[in-house]
Formats: structure tokens, C-alpha cells, sequence
């Protein structure tokens, strides 16, 4: 073994490597539990889901080894164009796309497989983010250079909603993490949530009394703190953008967002109750998951699972599997993995010399934590159900595929962190 080649494999991070391994295999094997057929009980039956997920696997081991092998150089100069071809897909999936549950966003390739490139945004984004934010003399505290890192993010989630995917769509959101990283104030954060508090208050209470109560406590602080002119006008203004938004959340809620995510959304907070509708996957995935207890029923032994009352199970919902045949001790496994993984993936970043493989890092990170927390949020009935994949362990090729390479092209510049790449 050349000096060159120990160097190389010594400086891969073979550890998170082994994490994405086995998280690939538990996901694996909980798609054949979920989607099981005695009459092709084999676990590489090409003809099953599970079978072609073993395909995907290999397939996407195969790519992430590709991927080690690249220039890291290339992979900087070459964010551009890969942004330019997703975008690309994502205008021509609008045309030719195939319509899969509402959503027009897989493009047929042959022989049962599809593309969604939706998945692929997410990386091509991440990627072009991380090459605009380590260029020279750019801030995100600078206006223009806020503005141009927003349009990177926000131009593929608008041709995501309008396939329309709203689930891929606010994952982009996540990326406001990164932003917040190279220096955006927090305050962005802030506001976001109070809106997002706004938005469920108004839905759960006479929007009035709220407003009341927002001017009472504007009054209050003004009242408090009447000598800082800087401080009125921003409460003034906040006041008057809060009672706007307040009276255009029933204008979102009935025009915006699609009639199944409002029904979802009541289910949530408890406006309504639909247990065998739109409430009944998050209700049997709950069943699921709290009749595995402690230790589980045991692999292909759950019976939530085999005689299939969750809908899309390999899918959206693999976590109540989990936690139906696996019990507490595996659904806690499980979530353990993953959040090793996201601080790894942060370790990695905070760890980097070049700008740009720490901006990407971030990227990773955010994209994993948004993924990992809303889906096994849906399972447990916690957030609303919008329809995105678990990392690494749903069915699907487009995301195991896209996910290996958002880590796999970390760990591959992780692995030149001594040089100036």
C-alpha cells in the first residue's frame, strides 16, 4: 500500500461511515418486516419492495465509494452545474412527471424505477450554499449576500411546491441553520417562532382576543421603556406586522395549504377528530408503536405491522415498525444512532479549515435533524403528517441515494481537512 492510499484511509472517518452502514441495514430489514409476503419470504427478492431496497443499498455503497474517490476539488467547482441539472429535472418533472399521490414529482426511468429529484435539490442546494457563503468578502449580515443565499434556497422550493410536495418543500427551511452559523442574527429565529406561535394561537383561539392581548402587552412595554424612541418603533411595527399576519392565517389556512394538510393539522391540535380518516395512519402508527412496550413483539412478529392497518409503512411511517417489533429498546436505538450521527456530522464541521466543507457540514446536519425529528414526530402524533422519508432506513431509492451522497461528500472532504482544500 502506497503512502498515498494509507493517507487516504486513514483520514476517512470510517466511524460515521459504519453508522450509515448500519442504519441502512436496520432499514433494510423493517421494510421487509413492514411489507413482508410469504410467498416471496426471501429478505433479496428483487420482485419486493425489500428486494429492491437491497439494490438501492448496494447501489448507493457503490456511489458513496465513487464519491471517496473524487478530487475534492471537483466537487466545489463542480456545485454549480449540479445545481443547474437538479433545477433542471425539478422544471422538467412538472412537464413529464409521473403523478404519485397527489404529488407530480417522480420521473419514470423504466423497468419500475423512478426519480424524484426533489431529493437530489436537497444536496445540490446544500452544496451551492456552502460555495456562495465561503467566497470572498460574503456575509449573510449583508444584505445583498442574505438575499443571494435565499435565492439559492428558495428557488428549487418553489418549483417543489408547486408539484406540490409541501413536506420537501420545508425542508429547505431547515437551512436557515446554516445561515444562522455564519452569522445571521438569532433574532431571525426568534421572529419565526413567534409567528409560527401566532399561527397556531389563531387557529386555536378568536384571533381578537390575541390581538387584544398583543396590544396590551405592546402598551405595557412602552410604557416601561418610554424614553427609547428605537424601541417604540420597532413594537409599533412589530404590533402592526403581527395583526396582519394574524388576520391572513385564515386566508392561508383555506387557500395556501391543501385540504388534507388543514385536516391534519386539526387532527393535531385537536380541532377535530377523525380516527378512521385523515387521523387514522398517526392513530395506528401510535397503536403500533405503544404495543411493542418494552422489548417489542419480536422481527416479523408485530401484528399492527403484518396484517398492514398502517398504511405506507416502508415508507412515511418505518419508525412505528421499529417500534412495534423492536420495542422502547429499539426505537431508542434507533434515535440514538441518528443523533450520534447528526453530532458527528457537526463535529466534522467545527473541525474544518476550509470554509466551504464546514458551511456543507452545517448544511448535512440540518437536512438530517429536520428530517429525523419531523418523520419520527409524525409516527408519535406530535406534528403534522407532510410526508418525508427517515434517513437511510425508508423505502425509496431517490432518498437513500441522495442521502449517501449529502454524507458521503462530507466525509470525503472531511478527509482532506489538513489539507487547504
Amino acid at each position: 500500500m502506497s503512502t498515498q492510499q494509507r493517507s487516504f484511509f486513514f483520514n476517512v472517518d470510517w466511524l460515521t461511515v459504519f453508522i450509515y452502514l448500519i442504519l441502512c441495514v436496520i432499514g433494510w430489514f423493517n421494510i421487509h418486516a413492514a411489507v413482508f409476503d410469504a410467498n416471496h419470504s426471501s429478505i433479496v427478492d428483487t420482485s419486493t419492495n425489500y428486494g429492491k431496497q437491497f439494490i438501492y443499498i448496494c447501489v448507493s455503497i457503490v456511489v458513496g465509494i465513487v464519491i471517496l474517490l473524487l478530487e475534492s476539488r471537483f466537487i466545489a467547482a463542480l456545485a454549480p452545474a449540479f445545481y443547474v441539472v437538479i433545477v433542471f429535472l425539478l422544471v422538467l418533472v412538472l412537464i413529464i412527471g409521473r403523478n404519485v399521490g397527489g404529488n407530480q414529482a417522480w420521473i419514470n426511468m423504466g423497468g419500475g424505477f423512478r426519480l424524484q429529484p426533489s431529493e437530489f435539490a436537497k444536496f445540490a442546494t446544500c452544496l451551492l450554499l456552502a460555495r456562495y457563503l465561503s467566497g470572498t468578502n460574503i456575509r449573510v449580515t449583508d444584505p445583498k449576500s442574505f438575499l443571494m443565499a435565499a435565492a439559492i434556497i428558495g428557488f428549487p422550493m418553489l418549483l417543489i411546491m408547486l408539484q406540490p410536495d409541501t413536506g420537501s418543500t420545508l425542508v429547505f427551511c431547515s437551512l436557515i441553520f446554516v445561515l444562522y452559523r455564519e452569522g445571521l442574527s438569532p433574532y431571525f429565529l426568534i421572529i419565526a417562532g413567534l409567528f409560527i406561535t401566532l399561527f397556531v394561537t389563531s387557529l386555536l383561539y378568536n384571533p381578537l382576543y390575541i390581538i387584544l392581548i398583543l396590544v396590551a402587552i405592546t402598551a405595557f412595554i412602552i410604557f416601561l421603556f418610554k424614553r427609547n424612541k428605537q424601541l417604540i418603533k420597532t413594537m409599533v411595527i412589530g404590533l402592526a406586522i403581527s395583526i396582519a399576519f394574524m388576520f391572513s392565517v385564515k386566508f392561508i389556512y383555506t387557500h395556501v395549504l391543501k385540504r388534507h394538510q388543514t385536516e391534519r393539522i386539526n387532527i393535531l391540535l385537536g380541532i377535530t377528530t377523525d380516527l378512521k380518516g385523515k387521523g387514522y395512519n398517526v392513530n395506528q402508527s401510535k397503536i403500533a408503536i405503544g404495543s411493542g412496550k418494552l422489548w417489542g413483539k419480536g422481527y416479523l412478529h408485530g401484528t399492527q405491522t403484518q396484517y398492514s392497518f398502517v398504511p405506507e409503512q416502508s415508507t412515511d411511517f418505518i419508525f412505528c415498525t421499529v417500534g412495534e417489533e423492536w420495542g422502547f429498546a429499539g426505537s431508542l436505538t434507533v434515535i440514538s444512532l441518528f443523533m450520534f450521527l447528526i453530532l458527528r456530522v457537526i463535529l466534522i464541521a467545527e473541525r474544518q479549515r476550509s470554509p466551504f466543507t464546514r458551511i456543507y457540514g452545517y448544511g448535512v446536519a440540518s437536512v438530517l435533524f429536520f428530517h429525523v425529528v419531523i418523520n419520527i414526530g409524525m409516527t408519535i402524533g406530535v406534528v403534522p403528517v407532510i410526508g418525508i422519508p427517515l434517513p437511510f432506513i425508508s423505502y425509496g431509492g431517490s432518498s437513500l441515494l441522495s442521502f449517501t451522497m449529502l454524507l458521503f461528500t462530507l466525509i470525503k472532504l472531511d478527509s482532506n481537512r489538513k489539507s487547504n482544500v
